[in-house]
């Protein structure tokens, strides 16, 4: 029986057909990113093929994961450098409202601080009270006697040691201060209402004419000068600034909330 040699066609891959064939494979798998096939039957059947190591893909494979990781840690620090611009905005606003609504808050108290001072200062204005604090009436209104020239009292007398301080019962203008004859040193004052205010017998005036007072401001000293007994405050109210036009003074300061 003859036996022929096998030919070429016949032998299997020689060990460097394999080796070429495994790095092909390599580098096709790198290639498409299916990593875990590596260790494949060809490459372990061949104990002097290249590992994949010695490819140098390992290291292209982890830069590309460095890479992304370093990316993914950028985008992360943006977005909260990015959270953080926006929380800042956010208090920055919200201490802007704070800071306006205090001023705001702070405005309404002043404003109505100021309403209560002018309402406050309105009625004191409006206010009336004795020509001499603490006083009362010694002489009333109309008292008749030889003691006055009309026959009758046209005012009332307070009682006031000489040298009291006199003060306007409202507000007005001055419109006579000076000598008066049996009234001695006089002050007038037209009020605001209209109406007209005299303090008799001084002994000293501090106002002049034309000059405004206002409720309880000081206009002279009682005394005694003029036609009169002894040191008091004749106080008169009228309808004009002439003699002859009074009314009760009592009446006139009852009707105006002085406790008389």
């Amino acid at each position: 029986m003859a036996f022929t040699r096998a030919t070429g066609k016949h032998r299997g891959p020689s060990r460097m057909a394999r080796r070429s064939a495994g790095i092909a494979g390599i580098a096709t798998i790198a290639t498409t990113g299916v990593i875990g096939t590596l260790a494949s039957p060809a490459l372990a059947a061949d104990a002097d093929a290249p590992s994949f190591e010695d490819t140098g893909l390992t290291q292209i494979v982890a830069a590309d994961s460095l890479a992304a990781t370093i990316d993914a840690q950028a985008a992360a620090q943006e977005r909260e450098a990015a959270e953080a611009v926006e929380r800042a905005k956010a208090e920055a606003r919200a201490k802007a409202e704070a800071k306006r609504k205090a001023e705001a808050r702070a405005k309404e108290v002043r404003e109505a601080k100021e309403r209560a001072a002018r309402e406050a200062e309105r009625k004191r204005l409006n206010s009336f009270q004795l020509p001499v604090a603490g006083s009362y009436v010694t002489t009333s209104y109309q008292a008749g006697g030889a003691l006055w020239s009309s026959g009758s009292h046209s005012g009332v007398d307070f009682r006031a040691a000489s040298g009291s301080r006199v003060v306007s019962v409202g507000s007005g203008t001055v419109v006579e201060a000076g000598w008066g004859g049996a009234y001695g040193n006089n002050i007038v004052i037209r009020m605001n209402d209209g109406t007209y205010t005299q303090y008799g017998h001084l002994s000293s005036i501090g106002v002049s004419v034309g000059q405004s007072v206002t409720p309880g401001q000081q206009i002279g000293l009682s005394g005694s000068t003029g036609n009169s007994t002894g040191p008091h405050l004749h106080f008169e109210a009228r309808t004009t600034a002439e003699y002859g036009s009074d009314i009760n003074p009592v009446a006139y300061l009852r009707a105006r909330g002085v406790n008389v």
